[in-house]
């Protein structure tokens, strides 16, 4: 049976459709698992997304994607992450990147090992493992797989902890534009674009990512494209609703989507396909063909809610941290 590690994947399911002389009648599904719940699971086929209940399962399991990404093809897309989330301090390591931001975010904190670290890989992890002690950092290593898989069980071998595993999304802009275009409707809320984040904007972010130290705001702005959306109640308060932020880097290919966040209060009104729709079309405008983000497996809301938005599981990556 399936378990919540393979949200995001693809996965075949035989379930029972009826009976025929008194014997099952069987029917197969194949697609990316987008929800499992106690009573059921959905997948998301190429005739549109089917919900099974549980009881009606008979078989499941995780299959191989229809083709995976070329290892050219994930080096790149991690490497474009890299410019849209970007560390104020860098050092490397061969290929290998080292970052660091005050501790703020694992991505912004930690080693990507992408090529060549110029050394062996033993020798390689004790390189990691001093640069961020000599900034007082635990070391953290994100192994994007299953490109960087011998650095994982090199990493297992040391005892090192796991976080929850992320999915690394993508889907063609054209598509995330038509799937999240704005609805008609009176109760439409106006997306501002803006060059920097507001006050409001920031607190959100803080909320979410427990607090902004000074490293916080050169991630968030030392992108030569990027644009801060908002959303304000509306009859001209300062209220915000929501907030995300959008990148343009790989050469202007990518449109890079994070920090989607909406107040509670103003959730399930559509306000996250609305910023979306605006950050591509901005991001169109600048001749970017694709989009790309990251989630953690385990949230299904946001992965049901992305796959909605026509994006797809690319790769895998693992945040890997040394024992104390």
């Amino acid at each position: 049976m399936l378990q919540h590690r393979d949200v995001g994947h693809r996965v075949v399911v035989r379930r029972v459709v009826g009976s025929r002389a008194g014997r099952p009648l069987f029917s197969d599904a194949l697609g990316e698992l987008t929800a499992l719940t106690d009573t059921h699971l959905s997948i998301a086929t190429a005739r549109g997304e089917l919900r099974v209940p549980l009881a009606e399962v008979h078989r499941a399991k995780r299959v191989p994607p229809a083709r995976r990404p070329t290892a050219t093809a994930v080096a790149a897309l991690e490497h474009a992450a890299d410019e849209a989330w970007p560390a104020p301090v860098r050092d490397r390591l061969g290929d290998w990147l080292l970052r660091a931001a005050d501790g703020w975010t694992g991505r912004a904190n930690s080693a990507l090992p992408v090529g060549d670290p110029d050394r062996p890989l033993d020798a390689a992890l004790d390189a990691v493992e001093a640069w961020y002690a000599a900034r007082g950092l635990p070391a953290r290593v994100n192994v994007p797989l299953p490109l960087a898989a011998p650095v994982n069980a090199a990493l297992d071998s040391r005892g090192w902890s796991t976080a929850p595993p992320v999915l690394v999304q993508t889907a063609p802009l054209a598509t995330v534009r038509e799937s999240a275009g704005p609805s008609a409707g009176p109760d439409r809320r106006e997306v501002r674009l803006a060059e920097t984040p507001s006050d409001g904007w920031l607190a959100l972010a803080a909320a979410r990512k427990t607090g902004l130290p000074p490293a916080a705001r050169h991630v968030l702005t030392a992108v030569d494209q990027v644009r801060f959306a908002h959303v304000y109640a509306p009859e001209g308060t300062d209220e915000l609703l929501a907030a995300a932020r959008g990148t343009v880097t790989g050469n202007g290919r990518w449109l890079g989507l994070s920090l989607v966040e909406v107040v509670p209060s103003a959730r399930r009104g559509g306000l996250a396909r609305l910023m979306m729709a605006a950050l591509a079309e901005w991001a169109a405008g600048l001749g970017a063909t694709e989009a790309f983000l990251q989630v953690v497996r385990e949230n299904e809301a946001a992965v049901s809610l992305y796959r909605g938005l026509g994006f797809r599981s690319h790769h895998t990556y693992l945040t890997r941290i040394a024992p104390n």
